[in-house]
């Protein structure tokens, strides 16, 4: 987020932990498809990180990577993906573009060049629709390296795709046929 100031990072992040990973450490709990209250969430991130429903519709309406998502009358809010923890976003089965990518750290390359993509502790693979995105994310691994998806004949051969709110693809796993290294 450009002209973000440092706390205002630190409490996304926080955020993000909390609504994709570990609710309890603010002690509230997530319903079935990751919601949380907006009042129970600004009380319990205030708690260690400033926080007020002016700053959260701040962070949610400025995050580049439009993490998060309020219901209608902005009372509950969730996470768009990335969770380790079992919720149901309600996410759209889609029919994915004939490729799509993936990036990530060189030191990852030789687990993925023998298993493929995994979630390790996520509940989906995250995947890009283009390279330049794909190369941001591997850029946040060390030196990046990007995997072309042959998302088309994997869902061809009966694997299932999701469109997030945020627009990131998501599938449970890429085995290594359907892969490319760049």
């Amino acid at each position: 987020m450009p002209g973000k100031d440092k706390s205002m990072t630190s409490t996304s992040k926080f955020i993000s932990l909390i609504l994709r990973h570990k609710p309890e450490t603010i002690g509230i709990q997530l319903d079935e498809h990751g919601w949380a209250l907006v009042d129970e969430l600004i009380e319990g991130v205030n708690r260690t990180h400033p926080l007020d429903l002016k700053l959260l519709e701040k962070i949610v309406a400025e995050d580049e990577k439009q993490r998060y998502s309020f219901n209608e009358d902005h009372t509950k809010i969730r996470a768009n993906q990335g969770h380790s923890i079992p919720v149901d976003v309600e996410l759209k089965e889609v029919i994915p573009p004939e490729v799509l990518f993936h990036g990530t750290g060189f030191k990852y390359t030789s687990s993925i060049d023998k298993e493929g993509l995994k979630p390790k502790t996520r509940l989906y693979v995250h995947l890009s629709k283009d390279t330049d995105t794909a190369y941001k994310v591997g850029s946040r691994h060390g030196r990046p390296v990007i995997y072309t998806i042959l998302s088309r004949r994997m869902h061809e051969d009966g694997y299932t795709f999701y469109l997030s709110e945020n627009g990131v693809y998501l599938t449970k796993e890429v085995p290594l046929k359907y892969l490319v290294r760049e």
